[in-house]
């Protein structure tokens, strides 16, 4: 590159790059004052995470729901956890990657260790119901991590279908602003230090070089992969797609070309991509996914 040209882009460089790091640490800056305890009671009379629902003969299993980054076990489902159960669904959503001292904001700790905090919430549920397998639905992070938990921590036994909604499988590039961090040396391993969860999710990390090896999925799991192209946050897009048998990948903008959902939409509000979900749920009683999902 010549020397005036890379000048000139070094100031723009440094603005995105401070205005992300200025956003990570507004994130994880312990200045939320939300508890967890009003937040379970709010989703209890929202009809989830109701430890006494009985799955129906007619949806057999739990849905797990699963938070994305800086997300939390309710506000992330203020939509798609009563449209479920307004399904007739049992469903749970838990708290996972929860750092000291944040509250609120989560999905910020090691992703090994939010897989973990899983098993032990799907474990819980599975006591609950008495149901013999669980469903799981998640958004970004919460889309990818439980792969890890059935990869490594024998949730393949115990879930019988993984539903994504804009799941960063393969890492991703936030529109190639990861690739500016070997040239702020210092500001790869704060990241890392204080947010490892974030670390995690870029592309090529150690993380994700083990979750990928070997393959995207493992046998007796159905998965569903729902993407849209105006995702602003998981790039390129395509990377959200597995390969593999048993595997349904998704396109919202297939589905109904007017959808201008971006990352966040797609999984707190969009019932276009909820009618997929419903879909993916229950292949079965699958109905067409269109435009008009959205007064279903």
């Amino acid at each position: 590159m010549l020397p005036w040209i890379r000048a000139a882009r070094v100031p723009r460089t440094r603005s995105l790059l401070a205005a992300l790091l200025l956003a990570l640490t507004v994130l994880v800056a312990p200045t939320a004052t939300a508890s967890a305890a009003p937040a379970a009671e709010t989703a209890t009379s929202r009809g989830w995470n109701d430890y006494s629902c009985k799955p129906s003969a007619a949806h057999p299993r739990p849905v797990v729901l699963v938070h994305g980054t800086f997300g939390n076990s309710i506000d992330n489902w203020l939509v798609l956890a009563p449209y479920l159960v307004n399904r007739g669904y049992c469903v749970f959503s838990l708290d996972y990657g929860q750092l000291p001292g944040v509250p609120f904001f989560h999905g910020l700790g090691p992703i090994d260790k939010s897989a973990e905090q899983l098993d032990v919430f799907v474990d819980k549920v599975l006591a609950a119901t008495g149901a013999p397998k669980a469903d799981i639905v998640g958004h970004s992070q919460g889309g990818m991590m439980p792969n890890y938990y059935l990869k490594f921590l024998g949730g393949a036994d115990k879930v019988n279908a993984l539903v994504g909604i804009a799941p960063d499988n393969h890492g991703t590039t936030l529109l190639g602003l990861t690739k500016l961090l070997p040239f702020f040396p210092g500001v790869e391993k704060f990241i890392s230090d204080k947010t490892p969860g974030l670390a995690d999710q870029i592309a090529g990390s150690p993380f994700i070089t083990k979750l990928t090896a070997g393959g995207d999925t493992v046998p007796g799991v159905r998965y569903t992969v729902i993407a849209t192209k105006y995702d602003q946050v998981v790039t390129p897009y395509r990377t959200q797609y597995l390969d593999g048998p048993n595997v349904r990948n998704v396109l919202l903008q297939d589905l109904c070309p007017l959808d201008l959902s971006e990352h966040v939409a797609i999984g707190t509000i969009d019932r276009i991509a909820f009618h997929e979900v419903a879909n993916a749920l229950d292949p079965a009683r699958a109905t067409p996914t269109t435009c008009a999902s959205v007064i279903r």
